[in-house]
């Protein structure tokens, strides 16, 4: 069986696992506290161009979103995600779990925009009702999105500034941030990020580590939450072996090695879109990223997964469905020739 089922079904990158190996003997103090988290911290605060940010490491990207959104979230307050966003669908409802409201709005290939987000905004205050309403605290975004697709710099700057008339806050997911980072046509950099949003996190969990998100509050207008390192204990997300997630962040932010997972993830994607034009399949949408999206007729679907893994996405009509593929850091050119094979 050749795997495109998503950017981490395997385990870590070379690099990575080696520095967890040449590491494992030393004796180094817990929670976060040692001496590697340190080193990546300095080193993703100046990747970021943001010495003044406060930057943690939690164990995976659901603990993550779900801890920023109700630690900065007052208790009427819910957030702002599409209705395809990750919060919205696949995370169990772990943001109601917590007892905050997901105040869905429609999307365009994944996409919020500025405009659709101040309409909700607009909506909720010109209702006389609104005291008795889940009120909007903050915005959410992934990017890349669920569906691989990429905010420009500029449609970020206008939902930021969106975000900022309405003074709440705007929380980037980076699950994948690693593959939007690498893509030709991304004109974001980490620091354009850091300074066009409240916090995000780099996904490392889909970028070549074997778990672990590096979350970075800017501060650009906003602390903090206090007691932040509490609050993750309070939520499951705090290792005691905090150096597992310190090391491999080290590594994967030393000789631009991130960059270059992402790199390869992207080549590997645009090699996959190829084969399956070539093929004459049709695609759902245009994702730049690592995640391409493929229109399947049922029998043709069910024929390949006997030999190539992938994941159902939506059905498209009675006879067809949306399939995902995904590439990573450990897709290779051996498992392109065998999807090539199948198809």
């Amino acid at each position: 069986m050749t795997y495109f089922t998503s950017d981490y079904v395997n385990g870590a990158a070379p690099e990575v696992l080696n520095h967890l190996l040449e590491t494992n003997s030393k004796n180094l103090t817990g929670y976060g506290s040692d001496d590697y988290c340190e080193i990546a911290i300095s080193k993703i605060k100046k990747a970021c161009n943001k010495p003044d940010a406060d930057v943690y490491f939690l164990t995976g990207g659901t603990q993550t979103n779900q801890i920023v959104i109700s630690t900065v979230l007052k208790p009427f307050e819910g957030v702002i995600a599409a209705n395809t966003g990750h919060v919205s669908g696949h995370e169990a409802g772990a943001i109601e779990f917590s007892g905050h409201k997901v105040l869905q709005i429609s999307h365009k290939d994944g996409k919020l925009s500025d405009n659709s987000i101040e309409n909700l905004i607009k909506d909720f205050y010109n209702d006389r009702n609104h005291e008795h309403m889940v009120f909007p605290g903050m915005v959410y975004i992934s990017l890349p999105t669920e569906y691989g697709t990429l905010y420009s710099k500029n449609e970020l700057q206008n939902i930021y500034q969106v975000c900022q008339k309405y003074n709440i806050f705007l929380y980037i997911d980076g699950a994948r941030l690693g593959y939007a980072l690498a893509s030709p046509q991304n004109d974001l950099s980490l620091s354009d990020i850091a300074n066009l949003c409240d916090a995000f996190y780099i996904g490392g969990t889909k970028v070549g580590a074997l778990c672990g998100e590096a979350l970075i509050f800017t501060k650009n207008r906003f602390e903090t939450p206090a007691h932040f390192i509490t609050q993750i204990k309070q939520h499951g997300a705090l290792l005691a072996k905090g150096r597992l997630l310190g090391v491999q962040f080290d590594a994967l932010f030393t000789d631009n090695l991130y960059y270059k997972i992402g790199e390869h993830g992207i080549l590997m994607a645009e090699k996959l879109k190829s084969i399956f034009k070539t093929k004459g399949f049709r695609f759902y949408l245009e994702s730049p990223t690592n995640q391409q999206f493929i229109i399947l007729e049922n029998s043709k679907m069910e024929e390949l997964s006997k030999t190539i893994a992938f994941s159902f996405w939506e059905k498209y009509d009675e006879n067809h469905t949306v399939v995902r593929f995904a590439t990573s850091w450990s897709t290779t050119q051996q498992d392109l020739e065998e999807l090539e094979k199948a198809l």
